[in-house]
């Protein structure tokens, strides 16, 4: 007796349900994107300062690293504005010490020893300057300047977009911080970075929301 042959049929896709399904996702995301982004700018706009005149001093000022060349070999603006930002703060007695917050993943990478001798060519006492070698992420540095250095209440250095995100995250983890904005750069030079940080601000939430610590913390060290 001959087998008897089953005929199979490929399965019907629904290209409408999928295109509802596909735009509902995308909404999702957008949504959570711009409410995060919103919600940061709102809480931190009357906390970022780009005058000195006006803004409050502190007993510290935590600049945020970052590299001092582009992997092209070029300048990194935002490395080279924020040390003009803290010098100017320094030299205007808004702050009396600094606190260098980097990345030191590696013996050839290390941001924050850059950041120190940049600031002793701007006439910064070496002995004014702390280095943090684990601020890996800006979570890292703004928990770090309070759980390791002992400051609850200092001021915060980089360009606005950055200052925004950290005083966010400080304040939420009990910190009175402000913040000094460095100048920014043109948009067609930092692009890559502004994209990048609409999704940081939603990974701002998502580390509140399970209480994410940084990857190193350690002993205590006094400042001053």
């Amino acid at each position: 007796m001959a087998n008897k042959t089953t005929l199979t049929f490929p399965m019907k896709f629904n290209w409408r349900k999928i295109f509802v399904y596909n735009i509902l996702v995308l909404g999702f995301v957008t949504g959570v994107i711009w409410g995060s982004n919103t919600i940061i700018t709102r809480k931190t706009q009357s906390l970022t300062f780009s005058s000195t005149q006006e803004i409050p001093a502190n007993k510290v000022g935590l600049v945020l690293g970052t590299s001092r060349y582009l992997t092209n070999g070029w300048e990194n603006l935002y490395f080279t504005y924020r040390i003009n930002a803290t010098a100017e703060l320094f030299n205007t007695g808004k702050i009396k010490y600094v606190l260098v917050s980097g990345d030191n993943g590696n013996k050839k990478y290390d941001e924050p020893t850059d950041f120190k001798n940049a600031l002793i060519d701007k006439g910064i006492p070496a002995n004014k300057i702390v280095l943090d070698y684990a601020g890996f992420r800006t979570l890292d540095s703004v928990v770090r300047a309070k759980e390791v250095f002992g400051q609850k209440k200092y001021t915060i250095i980089s360009q606005k977009f950055h200052n925004e995100r950290a005083i966010y995250l400080a304040a939420a983890k009990g910190m009175d911080v402000v913040g000094f904005n460095a100048k920014d750069v043109s948009n067609r030079y930092g692009l890559r970075v502004q994209l990048r940080e609409y999704l940081a601000r939603v990974k701002v939430f998502v580390d509140l929301l399970f209480n994410v610590q940084p990857k190193f913390l350690g002993k205590k060290i006094s400042i001053g």
